[in-house]
């Protein structure tokens, strides 16, 4: 009998180099480096390079990387146009996937499926494409949130970073200080890439058919935008919200836990451990809140709180709090609105998933999984007068 795994839970699906977990350890490394050390010493534009190049840049390779992703953050007008068409209260997700599909419209992204094969493709062809990809989808979300509430698109600076034009472009009358800037870029650092998860499981099935890149990462955003994965952060914060304070999480933990209710943000498939990328949101948060003294929620204390609590009851179950835990908390603290939470996840993953497509068409096969059928067995069919 066909061995069956629901959710293809610890079936191989594929070789990568891209990026690895040890989820006894709490390791996770992009490209052999540590996601600690780049997370501290890096630059979301290096990390994004590092991922598709599979080494880190010289310096005239950066320059050269992170102004075509600064040239590609200045939107078309028609782009532009497009998004002012759309209705004011359409999820932003849904908006992200629908103009990451119309890129091709708008950019030249040409893909010839018989190029694979003869491998003809070049890294400089790669970083084109995934400066165009995430320079634009970097755009877009900022974009949105400015043209439904009737305000105008704000342009990229040259001279600022990829993490600092977004939130520039959000809100241009927001000075976000020194930490502020080093927290949005760690954060783009932390969601860049995780090996295959399902988003990036999508992408890859995509790109199997030679679909145009575009569609690939369409196609990830879309599985992207569920509460299990991307918009788990989402939940978090209304869950802190819904307990109010550090007082009441004893309670409403003892409660949720006896309901047999879903405790957001804690809890990963890949490791035993507390998520690495936690571990160091978790800092980062602590940082913020100091620097921001009395002007903070009471969100950061009840995540300490109904951390602490979980894991008097969860961690002997190698249940313990992963990377949506804080950063949902931290995107809220920077003005961030809640429901773009997963598109800043999206934003972030382009460069992961540009990878993988880039990996997957060099040696490609189409993914086609099979079945155990549980359906009826040979039937007549019944004319329908006599039904």
């Amino acid at each position: 009998m066909v061995d069956y795994r629901p959710g293809l839970d610890g079936v191989i699906a594929t070789q990568s180099s891209i990026s690895d977990i040890d989820g006894k350890k709490g390791i996770l490394s992009y490209r052999g480096y540590s996601i600690e050390e780049l997370a501290m010493e890096s630059s979301f534009e290096e990390v994004a390079y590092l991922l598709i190049a599979g080494q880190l840049p010289k310096k005239n390779e950066l320059e050269k990387f992170k102004s075509a992703i600064n040239e590609y953050q200045n939107l078309p007008d028609n782009l532009l146009v497009l998004l002012n068409s759309l209705p004011k209260k359409s999820d932003p997700m849904q908006v992200l996937q629908l103009t990451a599909a119309s890129l091709g419209s708008f950019y030249s992204l040409e893909f010839n499926p018989e190029k694979t094969k003869g491998k003809e493709y070049t890294l400089d062809y790669f970083l084109d494409i995934a400066a165009k990809l995430i320079g634009s989808i970097g755009s877009i979300v900022p974009a949105w949130q400015r043209i439904r509430f009737n305000k105008k698109f704000i342009a990229p600076q040259r001279h600022l970073n990829f993490a600092d034009n977004f939130l520039n472009m959000l809100n241009n009358d927001y000075k976000p200080s020194d930490l502020v800037k080093r927290i949005m870029d760690a954060t783009f650092i932390l969601h860049a890439e995780h090996t295959i998860n399902a988003s990036t499981f999508t992408a890859m099935v995509t790109a199997s058919t030679l679909s145009n890149p575009q569609q690939v990462i369409s196609s990830a955003i879309g599985s992207l935008s569920g509460p299990l994965h991307g918009g788990a952060n989402q939940k978090v914060v209304a869950m802190l919200e819904k307990i109010e304070k550090k007082e009441n999480v004893k309670n409403w933990l003892e409660n949720t836990l006896k309901e047999k209710k879903v405790v957001w943000g804690m809890g990963h498939r890949e490791y035993s451990v507390k998520d690495p990328r936690a571990n160091i949101l978790t800092t980062m948060t602590q940082q913020l809140f100091d620097e921001k003294g009395d002007d903070v929620s009471d969100l950061f204390d009840t995540a300490i709180e109904l951390e602490r609590a979980c894991d008097a009851i969860l961690s002997k179950k190698g249940v313990y709090a992963n990377v949506d835990f804080y950063s949902g908390i931290l995107y809220k603290e920077i003005g961030i609105p809640v429901d773009l939470f997963t598109t800043v996840f999206a934003v972030s993953r382009v460069s992961g998933w540009v990878a993988h497509w880039a990996e997957q068409i060099s040696n490609n096969k189409i993914f086609r999984p099979t079945q155990i059928y549980q359906g009826s067995g040979n039937r007549k069919y019944i004319n329908i007068n006599d039904r």
